[in-house]
């Protein structure tokens, strides 16, 4: 079977502005560099639909989700930017991208529960896992993944999903909506101390947090990994996992002071996969959150896929891939 890569161009639609780290452009460069380097070929590209909204509601209060509803289609009417919060602002084009990715991390868990794929990527814009369940934050303002894990558990059944969060940033608003939820193990690690300043203590018994200090670098956190995620991940035995895919904690990138380089990224994403492979008929949705660094992004998205869609190593424009580009 095959990986399926999950986007829309509603996606790009969502601008906050000249300047703003998290741009269009962000997709833009995963695309231009998936296609440079042929890897585009070994992916299933399937477009996102629009989520529903009692597929949000399994992770965000029914107050929130009216009201940013309403705000997001009072600024699409309007055709002027607000700002929501000092980090988040909402363009006309922001409500369709929101129900996009949130819609991307469903469907795709639903390929991949219906076995039409091995796992999927959703390459989407805005990121989620600042999004807490009751306020936008960080970016955020559908939290893709806790959507996506809920609807794996309480609309197909699923009795145990694991949270993968390798962002820069902590992932406080996944922890805000899945603390004490039993049937959810979400392991990550983090800068520490930065935004959102939060993560030093968990929430909740269900969470292997890893606050890391500033310049820390691949093999420190492979070997944090190691010895605290997978011992962790093997007891809890997840039937899917779910990835919080954010890129900045490369070492090109300037929203972090971190050190990993895209062999730590495939890195990761082998553990991970192995994991699956023994607990979760391979089962895996990865949703991204960060990076901001075009090129260190671009690369690192391609390393995780790399993984993902077993092809590491492979040159796929050598031969005749590069004849036909030709």
């Amino acid at each position: 079977m095959s990986t399926a890569f999950f986007s829309h161009a509603d996606c790009r639609t969502h601008d906050m502005g000249p300047g703003h780290p998290e741009c269009p452009q962000r997709l833009d460069a995963i695309d231009d560099h998936l296609l440079a380097v042929g890897l585009d070929i070994a992916l299933e590209r399937r477009e996102a639909p629009l989520v529903s909204l009692s597929d949000v509601a399994l992770a965000h209060g029914s107050g929130y989700v009216a009201q940013l509803e309403d705000l997001l289609q009072q600024v699409s009417a309007g055709g002027e930017a607000r700002a929501i919060d000092p980090d988040t602002i909402a363009s006309p084009g922001t409500w369709n991208a929101v129900r996009r990715a949130a819609g991307a991390a469903v469907a795709a868990t639903d390929a991949v529960l219906d076995g039409e794929v091995s796992n999927a990527f959703c390459a989407v814009r805005p990121p989620g896992h600042h999004a807490t369940r009751n306020e936008t934050m960080g970016f955020c303002f559908f939290n893709n993944v806790a959507i996506a894990a809920r609807h794996a558990l309480d609309v197909r059944g699923l009795d145990r999903v694991a949270i993968i969060d390798f962002d820069v940033h902590h992932g406080n608003g996944t922890e805000d909506i899945i603390a004490g939820d039993e049937r959810v193990l979400m392991v990550s690690f983090f800068q520490h101390p930065l935004y959102p300043h939060s993560g030093g203590v968990p929430m909740g018994t269900n969470m292997v947090n890893l606050p890391v200090a500033a310049y820390t670098r691949g093999p420190e956190i492979r070997a944090l990994i190691e010895a605290n995620w997978l011992p962790r991940l093997e007891a809890f035995r997840p039937q899917m996992l779910f990835i919080s895919a954010g890129f900045d904690a490369h070492r090109e990138d300037d929203l972090g002071q971190l050190g990993l380089v895209e062999a730590d990224y495939a890195w990761i994403t082998r553990r991970l996969m192995a994991v699956a492979d023994r607990h979760a008929q391979g089962r895996i949705v990865s949703c991204l959150e960060g990076g901001y660094n075009l090129s260190a992004l671009a690369r690192s998205v391609a390393a995780h896929l790399r993984v993902l869609a077993e092809v590491d190593g492979i040159d796929f424009l050598s031969s005749d891939v590069a004849e036909s580009r030709l």
